[in-house]
Formats: C-alpha cells, sequence, structure tokens
C-alpha cells in the first residue's frame, strides 16, 4: 500500500475493528434483513448498500490482503461513525431506529458500543 506505514495501518485496523462492533455474520444477517422486501430477498452479494458490502468484506480479510481501496474504506468507516457517536448519544439512538439502522449498515450497532 503506497500511502500508510506499517505502523499506521496497525492503527487503522485497530481502531477500524474497534468501530466496527459487529461480527461479519452479524453484518451479513443485517444487510440481508435490511434490504429484503415483502415478495423478494436480494442475492447474498448484492444485498446492502455497497458501503456495508465492503465493511463485510473487510472484516473477512486478514491485514495483509487489504488493499488501497480498503483503507479508504476503513478511514472513512472510522471516520463517519466516530462523528455520528459524536453528533448522536446513545439514549437518541434507541429512539431514532433510521440511524441506527444506518450505522448498523455500517458494522456499528451504536445500542452495543459502550
Amino acid at each position: 500500500m503506497a500511502d500508510i506505514s506499517e505502523l499506521e495501518l496497525d492503527a487503522l485496523w485497530d481502531e477500524f475493528h474497534a468501530v466496527v462492533n459487529m461480527t461479519s455474520n452479524e453484518l451479513e444477517a443485517w444487510l440481508r434483513t435490511s434490504v429484503a422486501g415483502e415478495r423478494a430477498e436480494e442475492l447474498p452479494e448484492q444485498a446492502g448498500s455497497e458501503r456495508g458490502r465492503q465493511v463485510l468484506a473487510i472484516l473477512r480479510k486478514r491485514r495483509t490482503d487489504l488493499t488501497d481501496d480498503d483503507v479508504a474504506v476503513m478511514r472513512e468507516v472510522v471516520d463517519t461513525v466516530s462523528a455520528e457517536r459524536e453528533r448522536v448519544r446513545v439514549a437518541e439512538a434507541v429512539r431514532d431506529s433510521d440511524w441506527r439502522h444506518r450505522m448498523m449498515s455500517l458494522g456499528h450497532d451504536p445500542v452495543r458500543a459502550s
């Protein structure tokens, strides 16, 4: 990877996995559930948002297999979740299911976070 040192990558990997507090199985199930309709369900590899599928793919990788695109997604997810967590408190998240569901589509369940 061109623009990140091993030390920075280690820190980002740890921060990403701290922010993404859902397992790959939980996220996959959530992505499938969140787009399922009464009459149809998306194919598993097409379920959920593109960003959610990217997070899921990263969760299934080893750190040594990351690409530059993965690093960019990890940075974006860490920044997005961190900013949203500062903006909305957990008590509010319980009442705002749309916000919670958007965060869960990134692999972060704000109700689960401590």
